[in-house]
């Protein structure tokens, strides 16, 4: 699946903006995605380090029309934790010198309200 059919829409609700100041993102996801599709999804579309995200399979509710019933269909929700101070990585190379990392990532996703 390409990033654009896994990431459906974003969720922007009073709880899901509780938690942008802790850099975490709520989206409405492809029911067949995985964890691992949502992650990489999210890194490519946005340009954002994404450290862990969780799952909800959130059911349909009842709805009536006068004598009719009938069922809202299911859903899949993703809330994705991005990493809000990406910093470099340093490791040993080769002859023992220490070899720095600095990939340019944002510390947040600017068009999640529309901004």
């Amino acid at each position: 699946m390409k990033p654009e059919d896994i990431i459906i829409a974003p969720i922007i609700t009073e709880k899901s903006n509780d938690g942008l100041n802790e850099g975490k993102y709520t989206f409405e996801v492809n029911p067949k995605a995985t964890k691992i599709d949502i992650k990489n999804a999210v890194e490519k579309l946005f340009e954002v380090k994404v450290l862990n995200v969780n799952t909800i399979n959130v059911r349909g509710k009842e709805k009536r029309m006068g004598r009719y019933v009938g069922k809202t269909p299911d859903w899949k929700k993703a809330i994705v934790t991005i990493d809000t101070n990406p910093e470099q990585k340093t490791y040993l190379g080769k002859g023992g010198k220490t070899t720095k990392i600095s990939k340019k990532y944002k510390d947040s996703i600017e068009d999640f309200m529309g901004a």
